[in-house]
């Protein structure tokens, strides 16, 4: 197995230009980390920052070149001041505790107290990935019952529909006269007839889309 670096990455984030420009948000989380590295003995800091990012999600450059390294094991540790300087998203952050968990490098957070180099720090990092998981199903169901809501007033979801009126009308009429899915996807097969998406080949589930979509607009009509 390759050996990973002792490389410790502080990463720093501030969400405006004018943070950026002061330098003040970076100094404080700077002068925490440097104050924890003293006491932990962590010799090689190296210091990533985001600036004038907010914390809606990780497409940051900053931060994903900090992953990066960890995940070719270029670093072992990834340590930030306060949470909210690495992500405001409860899911987000439970995917990289896994990640670390997977990849093998650690995850410090000063605010937390969170440190998956100790026993505690790996048992509040596994209760925050199921209040995630918690979010992760709540939002689910909720996403469930509007699509039912909105199939219930007879919305068509999905992709917009790119197929030729005169297609649509032939497997409706195929089915019509009573074709089974099998033979309607046969038929546009041999007249090499392609689907919405460009394919070449239909099948059952192909064609019985396609019929959902239509009943669906009629009954919208």
């Amino acid at each position: 197995m390759k050996k990973r670096s002792a490389t410790v990455l502080a990463y720093l984030r501030v969400s405006t230009e004018e943070q950026s420009v002061s330098g003040l948000g970076l100094a404080d989380q700077r002068e925490v980390i440097a104050a924890e590295a003293a006491r932990r003995g962590w010799s090689d800091v190296e210091y990533v920052s985001d600036e004038g990012f907010s914390a809606k999600n990780l497409s940051r450059p900053g931060i994903a070149g900090a992953l990066g390294m960890l995940s070719r094991g270029e670093a072992s540790v990834l340590v930030v001041s306060k949470l909210d300087r690495l992500s405001r998203s409860l899911l987000d952050f439970a995917m990289l505790m896994e990640r670390a968990r997977v990849e093998g490098w650690q995850l410090v957070v000063l605010d937390l107290a969170l440190d998956t180099t100790t026993a505690s720090g790996e048992l509040m990092a596994s209760v925050m990935a199921c209040f995630a998981q918690y979010e992760r199903r709540l939002i689910g169901a909720r996403t469930s019952a509007a699509l039912q809501q909105l199939k219930r007033q007879g919305k068509r979801l999905g992709r917009p529909r790119t197929l030729p009126a005169a297609v649509t009308d032939r497997i409706v009429s195929a089915r019509a006269e009573g074709e089974t899915l099998a033979a309607i996807a046969d038929s546009l097969n041999r007249d090499c007839v392609a689907t919405a998406r460009g394919g070449a080949r239909w099948y059952p589930s192909t064609v019985k889309a396609v019929l959902t979509s239509a009943n669906l607009d009629a009954a919208a009509a």
